[in-house]
């Protein structure tokens, strides 16, 4: 199962996360979110980091242009466009792209369902409110292109396994603080995340 550690907001955090062995890290470009981090900040811990690690911005209720300008900018590998949009948006982005479902009942978590996908639980605020889907949703449901955010921390993890999730995606379940990460959770999230049972 692979794991991104989002919300980070410093080198240090990235650096903790990669040797603790996550697969992608998030950077989230919207101003309102307690861990923003400004595209220029994003560039330079980006610039540091090791091959193969992938890069992804999330973008709250962003134009395609911005959308792609920070893109490019920034050198991230997939924008993860966390707000409301249909599959021609989708289709437009000559760039990678991951949509979001913030699912409020079980039929939601099938938009987009031949896509990979990140699946969150729908909060006003757009994530990072510890907030989870109903993981009874998930019981006879193809979750190979599914990623699950909302609500995951080392405590749970474990329960989510059985799904056979693509990915899973933690913010606020892994800081000492907001937009800072807690080491200790960070590696023992991941290691409950990638263990075979």
């Amino acid at each position: 199962m692979r794991v991104k550690i989002c919300g980070i907001t410093n080198l240090e955090d990235a650096l903790i996360a990669i040797d603790a062995g996550a697969d992608a890290l998030g950077f989230v470009f919207y101003e309102k979110s307690p861990r923003f981090i400004s595209p220029q900040k994003a560039k330079e811990i980006i610039k540091e980091l090791p091959p193969f690690i992938e890069r992804v911005g999330l973008f709250v209720n962003e134009t395609k242009k911005n959308i792609e300008d920070i893109y490019k900018y920034t050198n991230i590998s997939l924008a993860q466009l966390h707000f409301d949009i249909d599959k021609d948006f989708l289709e437009s982005f000559e760039i990678k792209v991951l949509p979001v479902v913030r699912a409020k009942k079980k039929e939601d978590i099938l938009k987009f369902k031949n896509y990979y996908r990140l699946v969150d639980a729908y909060v006003e605020e757009f994530g990072g409110s510890g907030k989870r889907v109903a993981l009874d949703w998930f019981k006879d449901v193809d979750c190979s292109k599914v990623i699950l955010a909302g609500g995951l921390s080392p405590k749970n993890i474990e329960e989510v396994k059985k799904y056979g999730f693509y990915g899973v995606d933690v913010s606020s379940g892994v800081e000492a603080y907001k937009g800072k990460k807690d080491p200790n959770k960070v590696k023992e999230f991941i290691k409950k995340a990638k263990s075979i049972e």
